[in-house]
Order: structure tokens, then sequence, then C-alpha cells
């Protein structure tokens, strides 16, 4: 057996005389979850439609299992590979069950009649995907949730070795969008299926991905494992993000907030990168510390914050830290409280806010708000830019 599904060896695809993308080279492995991400109009669904066969490449060639697909007949290949297509049609009078029974159609011939074989196969790919209590519905009556699942079940019941997805968490709540890639990740790993698909979503790409494909520019620029592909300051360039940057660490984009920072947030802990989210949203610059750089709160706030006060260990806070967090303090405007837990380890923290009532500093506390947005509030007051 030929160790990668799918080649492609100098492809070009588009439209017409169009090249949307070029000289894609991929070798895709079986059994694994493969997904392209890049910005809106980079070519992913081109790619994707070219491979499935929707679309005749421009140049180059596509080999199934090792042979050129275009020397597989079409009923062989319908087989090998399945096509779930994000918003695509459902017949609105036509049940779940039935829908899901067409994708038996390269094994039932011209008449389509389904053995009992097939009726076995269908269930359980609606089992697999728990949708078999849905299979007496009608398509017109399902959420985009159940309707994605049970494309993926006729997906199944093809009985594919690859099966190709674009964008099937578009329009999905998130505990949807976690349904379909637990389901896709399954696959996989249990049946060895060969997953190929689009997302939007990056988070969900680098957590449930084997691999990363990123497009831009009309190239693929990188392929790989999320750990290879993914480096600093990777995923900003793909999307030409600004005022953000995504975090390798934490799989997440996060909101920057503007230099210079205003508003200096004293304390460790989830208080700080809470607050510091709900302000940078607002547009008001950050700093904070004094907290331990390999903690949570740490990386988060490094993403967020244009300064933060930190050490190796809680035992290595020098005086030069605490030198520089006062400094820091000294050219911000308010200062808040995350309320952070006084003890040894925190002793810093207690400094700081001494330090910053001594030099007249507007002091807030988070425990006097019942939200980090009414902190918020206040701040603008204090900055000066309410809108009231």
């Amino acid at each position: 057996m030929n160790k990668y599904i799918l080649s492609t060896h100098e492809l070009s695809v588009g439209y017409g005389k169009k090249t949307v993308v070029g000289n894609i080279s991929l070798d895709v492995e079986r059994g694994r979850m493969v997904c392209l991400i890049g910005p809106n109009g980079a070519g992913k669904s081109t790619i994707l439609h070219t491979l499935a066969g929707l679309i005749n490449p421009l140049h180059g060639n596509i080999e199934l299992n090792g042979k050129d697909i275009k020397k597989i007949k079409r009923s062989e290949i319908a087989k090998k590979i399945s096509l779930v297509l994000s918003g695509s049609e459902m017949p609105n009078l036509t049940t779940v069950y039935e829908l899901v029974s067409f994708g038996r159609a390269p094994y039932t011939g011209y008449f389509g009649t389904l053995s009992e074989r097939d009726h076995e196969i269908v269930k359980g790919a609606l089992l697999r995907v728990g949708a078999y209590d849905l299979r007496e519905r009608f398509c017109s009556e399902l959420s985009d949730g159940e309707k994605q699942k049970v494309m993926i079940a006729r997906a199944i019941v093809q009985q594919p070795e690859l099966i190709i997805l674009d964008e099937p968490t578009s329009h999905l709540d998130i505990s949807h969008k976690i349904e379909v890639m637990r389901i896709l990740t399954a696959l996989t790993v249990e049946n060895s299926l060969t997953v190929l698909m689009s997302l939007h979503d990056v988070d969900l790409a680098l957590k449930y991905c084997d691999d990363i494909i990123t497009v831009k520019n009309g190239e693929i620029t990188a392929y790989g494992p999320p750990k290879v592909v993914i480096g600093s300051g990777d995923i900003n360039k793909l999307f030409d993000v600004n005022n953000a940057e995504f975090s390798e660490t934490l799989g997440s984009l996060e909101i920057k907030g503007p230099e210079p920072a205003e508003v200096f947030i004293v304390g460790c802990g989830d208080s700080v990168y809470g607050l510091a989210r709900t302000l940078a949203r607002h547009g008001i610059g950050v700093s904070c510390g004094i907290m331990h750089e390999t903690d949570v709160d740490a990386v988060i706030c490094s993403v967020i914050c244009s300064y933060v006060a930190k050490a190796p260990s809680y035992t290595e806070f020098t005086p030069e830290i605490l030198s520089s967090a006062k400094n820091e303090i000294e050219n911000s405007t308010v200062i808040v409280d995350s309320g952070f837990i006084r003890n040894d380890v925190t002793k810093y923290n207690s400094i700081l806010l001494d330090y910053a009532d001594k030099i007249n500093k507007p002091v807030l506390s988070v425990s006097d708000f019942q939200t980090y947005d009414a902190l918020t509030q206040k701040i603008l007051i204090l900055l000066r830019r309410d809108n009231k």
C-alpha cells in the first residue's frame, strides 16, 4: 500500500487561464488530519475542489494511491474520496436517512436499491456521528450543527479512504465545532481515514490537526506539523494581523493594547490577564506585574501588554526588576490592585502598591467592582476618555 493517499506534483489550480495557487507539491500521508489555513481568497477552496475533481487542474498532476487520478474511473474515485462542501443545499423534503443513503450511490448501481448491508452501513454512519435519532426528520428541520453531522455521515457511507471538507465548522457554535472536530479525529484514529480540509478557525486547526498547510499570495508557504509550521509571528504574517498577536504557546489570538501603557495592573493570576484583555479591547494600553515568567498569566500578559515585570522564579525578583516596575508605575496614569493574595511570595507586588500610594497615583481595586467592564468605565473616566 502506498504511504501517501494523495500526492500533487507542480500542480496549478484556478479558473479559466487564471492561476489562483501554483506549484503545489504535496504528499498527504494516510490516517492524518490535514488542514489548509490562510486568508480569505487565498485559494484554499480552489485547491480542495481541484483535488476532489470538481475543477480541472491548470497544470501538473494529482496522484491517488500513487496512480494518476486522470487514469482512474470516476466511479472508482467516488469509492476513494468523499466531499463535504460548506453551505451545501439539502433537499428539504428528503429525510436524513434518505440523504445519508445517497452516499451509497457508488455501490448500489443504476437503480440505487439498498441491500441489507447498505442499510447497516447507513445506520452505522448515523450512529458514528451521533445523528441516528435524526434519521426520520426532514433535512429542512435540522440546525446547522445537525446538518454538518449528517453531511459527514453521508461521506462516511461512501467508505472512502479520504474525506475532503471545505470549512466544516463554518456557522457553527463552539460546542458543534468541537463535536465535528472530534468526529473527524476519531475517523482518522479509529478508521485510518485521511481528512483534508480548510478552516478559518486557526485555534481548532492547531489543536486538532496533524499537519497544517498555509496558503498565501498564490502559493503554499509551509506544510508540516503545527509546531514545525507555526513559528514566532508566522500566523500574524499569514493573516496580516495588526493590533493583535497569535500566541503559539496558548494557541489563541490576543488583542494587543496600544503603547504607551496608561494603566499598570499590580499582581499576578487570572484577574490580571482577564482585566488586561478587557482594557486592550477598549483601546487602553496596559502594563503589569510582578509575576513568574513561566506562569500562564505572564505568558498571556506578555502578548497583551507593552510591559510585564517578571522573573524566572519567585526567589529571583531582583532590585532591578522592582526598580523597572516602579518606573513603569511612574509613567502610568492609573494603577489597579488585581486582588492578589498577600504573602511572602507576592511581597514585591505589595511594595509596588505602597509605592503607587506614596507618589499619589490613583489606585483602584478589582474587588471594588462587580465586573471588569465596570472597572474599565471608571478607568476611562480617570483617563478622561469616557463618553459622558
